[in-house]
């Protein structure tokens, strides 16, 4: 299947079976995925936790609004961080940035608003999900990315001091009776021409 067919046939999960757990390698890979996504000038502001523990799930569960059964049900769950001080970046930065790189930090970020650095930073993080779920699609695990988190319980579930949760992603494998499926609920997109422009 090319990567055009993996896309039409992707979805969000809604249910999961519990029974079916994503295997050891597959974790693996998809962890060494992550570690390689892309970033701005390879800025990298993130962590990612992986839980499949059924005690942390369940904690995480309650602090998960409408997703609490995706979060128990899931085989795991990939929590999304991003670094939440600026003075704690910047030193990762100079120990890992090309310099010219690091300069452009320097003139073009550096200077703004701590909230702009912080949007910025969390913009990176959002790019490593695009990644994180065509991974998952290739290797025909189901995903579903849950921006309904309490990121404060999260942070405080998992230990993070450093680090702010912004999402989370659910991944198994589907329920059989899964409503959201595509043989069910077919996929909707706008239309193409809506969409995408060519110049």
């Amino acid at each position: 299947m090319n990567f055009l067919e993996l896309m039409q046939n992707r979805y969000t999960t809604k249910k999961y079976d519990p029974s079916k757990v994503v295997s050891d390698v597959h974790i693996a890979e998809l962890k060494e995925i992550l570690q390689l996504s892309p970033s701005s000038i390879n800025s990298q502001p993130w962590r990612f936790t992986f839980v499949s523990d059924k005690k942390t799930k369940t904690a995480l569960a309650e602090a998960s609004y409408f997703n609490a059964n995706k979060v128990l049900d899931a085989s795991h769950i990939v929590v999304f961080s991003v670094l939440d001080d600026i003075s704690l970046f910047e030193r990762q930065l100079q120990g890992n940035l090309a310099e010219a790189a690091l300069g452009y930090y320097n003139q073009f970020l550096k200077p703004k608003k701590e909230e702009e650095i912080k949007s910025w930073m969390s913009h990176q993080v959002y790019l490593s999900l695009g990644v994180f779920l065509s991974a998952c699609a290739s290797m025909r695990i189901d995903s579903t990315p849950m921006e309904g988190i309490v990121s404060e319980e999260y942070a405080s579930i998992l230990q993070l001091d450093k680090d702010k949760p912004l999402f989370a992603v659910a991944i198994g494998y589907r329920d059989a009776n899964d409503e959201n499926q595509l043989s069910i609920s077919p996929k909707l997109r706008l239309e193409y021409n809506e969409v995408i422009k060519s110049i």
